[in-house]
């Protein structure tokens, strides 16, 4: 079954995708987009499509975050984001009835998911990422161009983005320089992670992500070949292969 809802957690309205059964499941992963993606991008399909026919009590759960798919805000604050994943996490455990609940997140929604364990602690069982932008100010920076760069130095805001453009403006930046994850210490929660990341990373340096797992003692697993999205679908189902076993443990 696949659902369209909302969770009204006031004074939020957030827009869910569910992959399931029509009763609670007793196992639900939280699957968090990346930068200018939806709640329906194709890598979340084929993980469910992967995955539910194997485990019948499991149920995915993915959500659009602030600003991105169809959300109706238009101001993007990372404070919003944790606000966003928060609820949903509620929602998982409260309303569908998890005993468990884990996280699959790439690029963007996988500084987001770590931000929020970090300043929030961790409400997961596990945590899989794919490709995630640990040095996203960086990384945010990279994809503006020298116009987008004087539109911001002028008060204003820059579409940025793939599949829906994200206004960025000084303020966001800002608050991504500040909310440097690589300085933050993970090594008490890094059994629970697990980080996938391809060589070819054309978004995301393959460097950056090596170095933070080293240094927070978190398993690593490179992909050669594999860009940013994972677009070689033999690769892509390879990684999904190993957040199955991670999941299972």
């Amino acid at each position: 079954m696949i659902k369209e809802f909302s969770i009204h957690d006031a004074p939020n309205n957030i827009r869910c995708l569910f992959y399931g059964g029509s009763g609670s499941a007793r196992h639900v992963v939280i699957y968090c987009h990346g930068f200018a993606g939806h709640k329906g991008t194709r890598a979340a399909a084929r993980f469910a499509e992967y995955m539910l026919p194997k485990y019948k009590d499991m149920a995915v759960l993915c959500f659009d975050w602030p600003c991105h798919g169809e959300d109706v805000r238009k101001k993007l604050c990372l404070s919003d984001c944790s606000a966003y994943l928060g609820a949903v996490v509620r929602y998982a455990k409260e309303t569908l009835g998890a005993e468990t609940v884990d996280c699959y997140a790439t690029s963007f929604g996988g500084y987001l998911t770590l931000k929020y364990i970090y300043e929030n602690g961790d409400p997961f069982r596990l945590i899989a990422l794919r490709s995630p932008a640990v040095n996203m100010y960086e990384v945010t920076n990279s994809l503006l161009t020298d116009e987008d760069r004087a539109q911001i130095k002028k008060g204003k805001e820059a579409l940025v983005g793939f599949d829906r453009k994200i206004a960025i403006g000084a303020a966001f930046l800002d608050e991504l320089k500040k909310a440097d994850i690589t300085a933050f210490d993970y090594s008490n929660t890094a059994d629970s992670i697990l980080i996938m990341h391809g060589n070819k990373d054309e978004v995301v340096p393959f460097a950056a992500v090596s170095d933070f797992a080293e240094k927070n003692k978190i398993d690593f697993i490179p992909f050669p070949n594999a860009d940013h999205r994972f677009s070689d679908p033999k690769l892509m189902t390879e990684a999904i292969q190993y957040v199955e076993a991670f999941f299972e443990g």
